[in-house]
C-alpha cells in the first residue's frame, strides 16, 4: 500500500494502523490483490471481530489460503517489524494468529514454535487513501464532505441523526447519573446543579457547574429566605466580587455576607474559575445569570418535580422566569446602570434550559428508574421544540442536513463535536459511506 497518513491527535503509525484495522473490518479491499507476500491467494470468509482488550486485533476469522482453509486471528500491523518491536515474537498469545496484515513486509515473522505466519500487505485504493486524507487533514471550520451529503440517500442521513440525538442524550443522562452518585442520591442537589450549568450556556457552562459543586444546596438552604445571603455565597464563590468595585453600596454588601457566611459554612473558593464574556450580549454575562440562580434559590429550591411534570415550552417559561429584584432590575453586572428595566430570560433561552436542563434530567431520571414512558415524554419534547441557531447547525444546514427541531439541532452538535472536531471520519456513518465507495476504485 504504501505512503503515510496526517492524523492531529495520533502519531503517524497508530493512525496508519487504525486506518487498516477499519478497512479490514469492513472488507474494503481489493479483492483481486489478495495475496500472501509468496504469492498464495487470500480469500476471507469471515473476517472476525475487532478485539479492543490486549491480544491480537481481530478474534475468529477464517481465511482460505493457497486453497487451505485457516481458523484463528488477524494481526495487522504497520511494518511487519512491528511485531518484534510490540513484542509479540515469543508471546503465545499470538500463536493462533493465521494471517498478518501489513502496510510493509520487511521482515517475516514466527510463531513461538518458529513456524512462519502468512503474511499479506493491504490491498486497497490509492483513491481511498486521498478521500481520507482529505476528510482528517484539514481546517477546523471546514466541513470536508458538505460537498458529498447531498449525495448519501437521506434514509442513511436521517437513520444517523436519529442516532445520534439519543447518543449525545445519553451522554447528557449519564453526567447527570455520575452526579447523582457524588450526592448519594440526592436528585434535588443533582438538580440545582443541572440548572447551574444551564444557565452558563455552553459558554460559561463549566464554571456554573464548578460553582454549583463548591457550594452545596444544603448550605443555602439554611439562607433560603434571605436572597442577599444567597447572592452573597454565589458571586463571592464565584470570584466576580474581586474586580468590583467595592464603592458601589450593593458590591460592598455581596462582600460582607461572603465574609461572614464562607468562614460560617467553611467554603474554600474553586480554583481558575475563568468566565468568559468576550463578544457576548450583556443579557448573558454570568453576573445577571448568577443572579437568576440566586433568585431560582430564594425561598427553597424544590424544582425536580416540576421539572419532571414539563411537557412543553410554555411552562417551561413559567419555571424559568424568576422575579428579579432590586439591583437586577436595571444591570447587567456590577457597576453603571442601564437606562432601562431588564427582564428575566428571553424564550430562546428558556428553550436552551428545555434542551439541556429539563430533558436531559427527565431522560436521566426514567432510566434511574426505568420509567419508559418518561423517557419517551422527554425524547417528544425536544422534538417539539424549535431548532437551534448557532454555527453548527448553519453549517450542516448549508451542508444539506436540514434541522426543523431540537432533535436534530442537538444530533448536528453531537456529530460536530465528537465526530468531525475529533477527526473520527470512519466512524462516522456519513464519512463511512463516502469512503467505502471509494474504497475498491484503483483510478
Amino acid at each position: 500500500m504504501g505512503g503515510c497518513f496526517v492524523c492531529a491527535e495520533f502519531s503517524v503509525s497508530l493512525c496508519m494502523e487504525r486506518l487498516m484495522q477499519y478497512i479490514w473490518q469492513h472488507r474494503l479491499w481489493l479483492q483481486a490483490d489478495m495475496r500472501t507476500v509468496d504469492g498464495l491467494p487470500v480469500q476471507v470468509i469471515d473476517a472476525g471481530q475487532l478485539n479492543t482488550d490486549s491480544g491480537p486485533d481481530f478474534f475468529n476469522a477464517k481465511i482460505k489460503i493457497g486453497g487451505r482453509m485457516w481458523a484463528g486471528d488477524v494481526e495487522i500491523h504497520v511494518r511487519a517489524s512491528d511485531w518484534h518491536r510490540h513484542g509479540h515474537d515469543g508471546n503465545k498469545a499470538y500463536d493462533s494468529v493465521i494471517l498478518h496484515v501489513v502496510d510493509r513486509d520487511d521482515t517475516v515473522i514466527r510463531r513461538s514454535n518458529g513456524e512462519a505466519i502468512p503474511q499479506m500487505r493491504m490491498p486497497c485504493s490509492p483513491v481511498f487513501h486521498q478521500s481520507y486524507n482529505r476528510l482528517v487533514d484539514r481546517a477546523d471550520r471546514e466541513l470536508p464532505c458538505a460537498q458529498r451529503i447531498s449525495d448519501i440517500p437521506p434514509i442513511y442521513i436521517t437513520d444517523w441523526i436519529s442516532t445520534l440525538a439519543y447518543e449525545r442524550l445519553h451522554s447528557k443522562a449519564t453526567h447527570i447519573l455520575e452526579l447523582l452518585k457524588r450526592f448519594a442520591g440526592d436528585w434535588e442537589s443533582v438538580c440545582y446543579v443541572v440548572v447551574a450549568r444551564g444557565l452558563g450556556f455552553g459558554v460559561n457552562g463549566d464554571m456554573f457547574e464548578r460553582l454549583a459543586l463548591s457550594l452545596p444546596l444544603s448550605f443555602i438552604g439554611k439562607h433560603s429566605d434571605s436572597l442577599p445571603a444567597i447572592e452573597g455565597l454565589l458571586f463571592g464563590q464565584s470570584g466576580l466580587l474581586d474586580a468590583a468595585d467595592k464603592s458601589d453600596g450593593y458590591v460592598a454588601s455581596l462582600q460582607r455576607e461572603y465574609e461572614f457566611l464562607s468562614h460560617k459554612f467553611g467554603l474554600k473558593r474553586p480554583e481558575s474559575l475563568i468566565w468568559k464574556m468576550s463578544r457576548m450580549r450583556p443579557a448573558n454575562f454570568p453576573h445577571r445569570r448568577i443572579a437568576i440562580l440566586a433568585a431560582m434559590l430564594h425561598g427553597g429550591f424544590r424544582m425536580l418535580s416540576r421539572v419532571l411534570d414539563i411537557d412543553n415550552s410554555d411552562r417551561a417559561m413559567e419555571l424559568f422566569q424568576p422575579e428579579l429584584t432590586g439591583y437586577w432590575l436595571n444591570h447587567y453586572c456590577f457597576g453603571a446602570p442601564t437606562s432601562r428595566r431588564l427582564g428575566s430570560l428571553s424564550r430562546s433561552s428558556v428553550t436552551g434550559l428545555v434542551i439541556n436542563v429539563v430533558v436531559p434530567l427527565q431522560f436521566a431520571y426514567a432510566t434511574a428508574h426505568g420509567n419508559l414512558a418518561l423517557a419517551d415524554r422527554s425524547v417528544e419534547l425536544l422534538q417539539s421544540l424549535p431548532p437551534e441557531h448557532n454555527t453548527i447547525t448553519d453549517m450542516f444546514n448549508h451542508a444539506g442536513i436540514k434541522t426543523d427541531d431540537a432533535f436534530c439541532t442537538q444530533a448536528v452538535i453531537q456529530l460536530r463535536r465528537q465526530y468531525c472536531e475529533q477527526r473520527k471520519c470512519l466512524f462516522c456513518r456519513i464519512g463511512h459511506r463516502m469512503l467505502a465507495a471509494k474504497a475498491r476504485r484503483r483510478d
